[in-house]
């Protein structure tokens, strides 16, 4: 049995767990997790 994990759905995850630890990071991680995305979609990365 192979698990296969991508990383939008893991960074989603830690993103969730430091939120609920540290509310004020928030504005942060939802910064840092949109310009990911955002460079993965103009490289045509599958994240």
């Amino acid at each position: 049995m192979t698990l296969h994990i991508t990383l939008a759905p893991l960074l989603a995850l830690i993103a969730g767990i430091l939120i609920l630890v540290v509310p004020k990071l928030l504005r942060y991680i939802v910064a840092i997790y949109l310009i990911v995305v955002g460079v993965a979609g103009l490289l045509n990365l599958n994240l």
